[in-house]
């Protein structure tokens, strides 16, 4: 089946950020208290907004993180993205055959369209990715696992849910009740 719009997520998936975001993270709430390891912030928080890390300390300690604890750790990923954050192998080829074919692509995030863009500019996917094909979940009301960033984002792009393929990394984004129609291509759940 050829579909008309691929929607990819974009960490892990465009970028290769998971390793740095999720050792940031995991170090930043040891630091606070709440000690996480790596694997534990990959299992727990990989694919998710930031609500789901407030959420989860809260449930699991009863403690509330700092007011500025997203500001501070967006700082520290944004730094660490300066210095390190490469596109994931490939990744170019795929956008140029799309492009080539004439198949509309975009991306949908958990991500802030900040931390997009910043990973999109210092990898140079920026080129691929104008304001009108970046979504993000500040866009929708519930973030993954929830489709509702996905359907978004159809929506915009003006393509029929069942018409659209989704390439996603992370277990809590491949978690998604799905739609009839829907294609999701990524991590088993």
């Amino acid at each position: 089946m050829r579909y008309d719009l691929v929607i990819f997520d974009n960490d892990g998936v465009l970028v290769d950020s998971e390793p740095i975001s999720n050792r940031l993270l995991a170090g930043y709430l040891t630091e606070l208290g709440h000690p996480t390891s790596y694997e534990d912030s990959l299992r727990d928080y990989m694919g998710a907004a930031m609500h789901r890390v407030h959420d989860l300390i809260r449930e699991r300690t009863g403690a509330t993180l700092p007011e500025d604890f997203d500001d501070v750790f967006h700082g520290r990923v944004f730094a660490a993205f300066e210095r390190d954050l490469e596109p994931v192998v490939g990744v170019v080829d795929v956008l140029e055959k799309l492009a080539a074919d004439g198949v509309s692509y975009c991306v949908a995030s958990s991500g802030s369209h900040e931390r997009i863009r910043v990973g999109h500019r210092k990898t140079g996917l920026d080129r691929w990715f104008d304001d009108g094909r970046i979504f993000s979940s500040e866009d929708v009301g519930r973030g993954k696992p929830a489709p509702d960033l996905f359907l978004h984002a159809a929506q915009r792009m003006g393509v029929e849910p069942k018409r659209c393929a989704v390439v996603e990394d992370s277990p809590l984004g491949s978690r998604r009740p799905w739609r009839p129609g829907w294609t999701s291509t990524g991590s088993p759940a």
